[in-house]
């Protein structure tokens, strides 16, 4: 498996990748206009089949914000979530940012867990943030890079 930039060629598969992941999804434009923004566009791939992505951007200068992972959910549980994030922390270290921000659905255990284990921390529930009216637990990494 290998990390690398995303290309537009990337679009279509990143987009189911994101509907099997997500109950409510991102329409397949906000993905093309996260690229063009130049925005931090990951994905891994498997035998040059893509499997998993992140998007990241620095928000007021200072602070990163994962916008969004997703792993296709067959190969969820395999290190690749995990790859992609590592390389996105990576990427904002070496801009000194001073944090890194997160949403993740209230209800999304496992998610959780996962960002636990990468030393986020909890900072507050927003509620109805979701358009199903699921509140968010938005998590922080603070850096000390």
């Amino acid at each position: 498996m290998k990390v690398r930039k995303f290309v537009l060629e990337d679009l279509k598969r990143v987009y189911e990748i994101e509907n099997m992941s997500f109950n409510q999804s991102y329409e397949i434009n906000i993905f093309k206009q996260l690229y063009e923004m130049g925005v931090g566009f990951l994905v891994a791939e498997k035998d040059n089949y893509v499997i998993g992505y992140i998007i990241f951007w620095i928000k007021n200068d200072r602070e990163g914000h994962i916008i969004s992972i997703a792993v296709d959910k067959n190969y969820r549980r395999l290190g690749v979530g995990s790859k992609l994030l590592s390389r996105a922390i990576n990427v904002l270290s070496l801009l000194e940012i001073d944090k890194v921000m997160l949403e993740v659905n209230e209800n999304n255990n496992s998610a959780v867990e996962f960002y636990k284990s990468f030393k986020f921390r909890i900072d507050r529930i927003v509620p109805n943030y979701y358009e199903n009216q699921d509140g968010a637990i938005v998590m922080y990494l603070p850096t000390d890079w």
